[in-house]
């Protein structure tokens, strides 16, 4: 409590500069006990007229600090949204006193998620000592082999429980990092683990993808298969956030031929990882009305894998494969996968091929947002069975139907 009047004492006395503050209250509608509930809030609607360009921010509960992030999500300079996360027992409500002011600089908290783009650089011996940091790349859409542009070939991103790399390439594939501990890796392996690492109990990667779906790439639809996110006329990667608490990094195709027959589109496709979580957020963005269009998604049809599907927008797999020949000592790996729809944008579940346990999709409104996530059967945190997988995912699809409400 001293610090809260101790703050709040300091922003009374630079009153000169504008400042807000209101209160949020959160509450659980499940009995269940739930942690690390994304609260995200937009500025402009709350902040307008007192605060307008919010530059730091302070969020209180019960006389303690919570920590919380401010993001810039269109990238114009101004912070648009305010994130923190809740912790709460079944049924509990929270209240939490949030002050905006337009002095001073986001508070620092210790990092829960990371996101990086680095250039390749052939010219290091030692593959996981690359320094060439980037935020943002575009290849035109005849670059000759943007997959080999940057080193992990394309943005890697994760929470304590997961780590995936987005392939920057006409696939846009999702693959994954399988960890043994719950905690944070990329920024020591980048996606490839060394011998010494691996034997230090880091992880590493834990699924060939190929030209699979892998977990939940979004492409466009023939009629009978899935089409590549191609041709375009540029592709971008960019980070938008770092963290604390959540990163979000985008890919922008602009000028898809998503449809041989309509004019092309452009689109970009958001991904949102939360601390504490195994689930990934996915956007879809497009610049026009695209309803008479169908797009794909799904997840890859992992060798000897069983599904799972509750036939209302979740499937799911577990299953084992070697994954890419770049892991160390290439074994196999086991691993379950899942993506979770709305129903309304569903036009067909597939059947499953040797490849794909595929849909097909349509959008409203220019947009469409799913939620992907896995395992790894490494994990000593996780899962070690099909039928543990598969139980936690239907409770999985009960909580994000029921999202913790916020007043």
């Amino acid at each position: 409590m001293k610090l809260y009047l101790l703050l709040f004492a300091f922003w009374g006395m630079t009153a000169a500069y504008a400042q807000t503050s209101f209160t949020v209250t959160v509450t659980n509608p499940l009995k269940v006990d739930r942690a690390d509930q994304p609260v995200v809030l937009q500025l402009k609607a709350l902040a307008a007229g007192a605060v307008d360009d919010c530059r730091s921010a302070l969020v209180m509960s019960n006389g303690q600090e919570v920590a919380c992030q401010l993001d810039d999500i269109d990238q114009d300079g101004i912070f648009d949204e305010l994130c923190f996360l809740a912790d709460l027992k079944g049924k509990e409500s929270k209240s939490y006193t949030v002050l905006l002011s337009a002095e001073g600089e986001p508070r620092p908290y210790e990092p829960r998620v990371y996101a990086e783009m680095l250039m390749r650089n052939d010219k290091v011996k030692e593959k996981n000592r690359h320094n060439n940091y980037i935020e943002s790349i575009t290849a035109r859409g005849d670059c000759a082999n943007s997959y080999n542009l940057q080193h992990h070939h394309g943005v890697d991103f994760e929470s304590e429980l997961n780590g995936i790399r987005i392939y920057f390439d006409k696939r846009q594939t999702l693959d994954l990092y399988g960890k043994f501990e719950k905690r944070l890796e990329l920024r020591e392996t980048q996606f490839y683990t060394s011998a010494q690492q691996k034997q230090d109990g880091y992880g590493d990667d834990v699924l060939w993808v190929g030209n699979t779906f892998g977990l939940g790439a979004f492409r466009g639809w023939n009629g009978k298969e899935p089409t590549m996110v191609d041709p375009v006329r540029s592709r971008t990667q960019r980070i938008v956030s770092y963290g604390p608490l959540r990163t979000i990094v985008e890919v922008i195709d602009q000028g898809w031929k998503a449809d041989p027959n309509k004019a092309p589109v452009n689109m970009t496709l958001r991904y949102t990882q939360y601390a504490g979580h195994r689930d990934t957020d996915v956007d879809v963005f497009f610049s026009k009305d695209v309803a008479d269009y169908l797009f794909s998604t799904g997840i890859i049809n992992v060798k000897e894998s069983e599904e799972f599907s509750d036939k209302k927008g979740l499937r799911a797999c577990w299953g084992t494969d070697y994954p890419s020949t770049d892991t160390v000592k290439w074994s196999r790996e086991t691993v379950g996968l899942a993506i979770l729809l709305p129903q309304a944008n569903i036009v067909s579940e597939e059947q499953a091929n040797k490849d794909n346990y595929a849909f097909v999709v349509k959008t409203a409104n220019r947009h469409i947002a799913y939620k992907v996530c896995y395992t790894s059967a490494n994990e000593k945190f996780g899962f070690q069975s099909k039928e543990k997988w598969f139980e936690w995912l239907k409770n999985w699809k009960k909580e994000v139907e029921h999202p913790v409400i916020v007043k």
